[in-house]
């Protein structure tokens, strides 16, 4: 009886092993995909930062032509 529940603790402890293991591996995955996410969110983020400020000197080239174009047509 000893024997058999020795033998039965054996394959658990083997199995949890095996099981510990596999996550430890998925653990690994999941950072590295974590990271590549952090990566290409602070690229996004950047690139939505110039592209606002890209925005913004349009804008303000357009409003100084629309200024001119009010001053020259009251002229």
């Amino acid at each position: 009886m000893l024997e058999a529940t020795l033998a039965q603790l054996e394959g658990l402890v083997a199995e949890l092993l095996q099981q510990n293991q596999t996550l430890t591996a998925s653990c690994q995955q999941l950072e590295q995909q974590l990271q590549q996410a952090r990566e290409e969110n602070d690229a996004l983020q950047m690139a939505a930062l110039e592209q606002e400020e890209q925005q913004g000197a349009t804008l303000a080239r357009l409003q100084a032509l629309v200024q001119r174009a009010g001053a020259s047509s009251a002229a």
